[in-house]
Formats: structure tokens, C-alpha cells, sequence
């Protein structure tokens, strides 16, 4: 079981991460159709798409290949965070997260990044985590640097959007 985890963020405001619900899906619909969502290429068309989506999560823990979690913030789910595990490396995961509009530059992202590295060291064992960006994406890559990660490179058409077009992307990464 993964525990619910809270640590004081950077504004004096608390941050809970929690494994995510069927329940959350109406939230996360409503974040995830903000068209300012330039660099998330995932959107769900209907809410009954995201309760899909949320129902496989326990199927994914139980193989060990992702663990998806809430992002709490005075009782109101604002966004996600997550990892996926490397199938073929199973001590790397590769870490994705995304905020409501409302509360980006807050230090959220950065807060719950911290909070799943503490489970992905201590519950998932990995040595290795990755956080991959396209290269505009600056916000993504302060939450990076803030946590610790160290770029890496670009990794080009890395990454294949709902467009059908390859995006190059670049690899942010750090050792636990």
C-alpha cells in the first residue's frame, strides 16, 4: 500500500498526494480540456473516458509498471503526478505530472515531484528517475532543475502526439 504523503511547500500551504479514484475523473477532465495545455498531448474526450483510463490504474500497481497519484491541495484536487516503470529496467522511472492553470508557478509541481521521489526511493526501490519535456515547455524544465534533475540531451521525434507528428524532447534525469 502506498501511503498518503504531505510536506509543507514553498507558500506555507499543504500538499497531499494520494492514489488516484474513479471518483477523480470529472476534476481531471476539467483540468486536462484547458486549451493552455500547449505540452500535454493526453486529453480525454469524455469524462467516461477518464474513469477508463482511472479503472486500470490498480492493474498497473499490481504489475509494477506505474503509480499515478492526486495532487491535493487545500482539499481540491489540482493536478497529478506519476511514474512509469521501465519494463526493460525496472530500477527507472520516468516521472509526468500536470497542474490546473490556477495554481501553475506556486511550487505544487515541484512539491508533489518531491513527495513521489520519496515513494519511488523508498517503496519502489528505483535508483533512476527521468522527466521528459518538449523543449518549450520552461515550466516543466524549472520543476526539473528545482528537484535536482540534471539535463541530459535532446532526444529527437522521441515522442509521437495525438497529431500523428513526432516532437523531439529532452531528457531530464537524476540518481536516488
Amino acid at each position: 500500500m502506498h501511503p498518503q504523503k504531505k510536506v509543507k511547500a514553498y507558500n506555507n500551504f499543504m500538499i497531499t498526494i494520494r492514489l488516484q479514484k474513479i471518483s477523480d475523473a470529472k476534476r481531471f477532465f476539467e483540468i486536462l480540456k484547458n486549451p493552455n495545455f500547449i505540452y500535454w498531448d493526453i486529453r480525454p474526450k469524455t469524462i467516461k473516458d477518464e474513469e477508463k483510463w482511472l479503472r486500470k490504474n490498480p492493474e498497473r500497481r499490481r504489475k509494477n509498471s506505474e503509480f499515478n497519484y492526486s495532487i491535493i491541495h487545500i482539499g481540491e484536487i489540482v493536478g497529478a503526478v506519476g511514474v512509469k516503470i521501465n519494463s526493460g529496467r525496472p530500477h527507472i522511472g520516468e516521472i509526468g505530472y500536470f497542474l490546473d492553470e490556477k495554481y501553475w508557478g506556486q511550487g505544487i509541481t515541484t512539491t508533489a515531484v518531491k513527495l513521489l521521489e520519496t515513494i519511488c526511493l523508498k517503496k519502489l526501490k528505483l535508483k533512476r528517475l527521468e522527466i521528459v519535456m518538449q523543449p518549450g515547455n520552461k515550466a516543466s524544465e524549472k520543476v526539473a532543475i528545482k528537484c535536482g534533475y540534471k539535463k541530459e540531451g535532446l532526444l529527437k521525434k522521441l515522442l509521437k502526439h495525438q497529431d500523428g507528428k513526432y516532437h523531439d524532447s529532452y531528457m531530464y534525469a537524476k540518481t536516488i
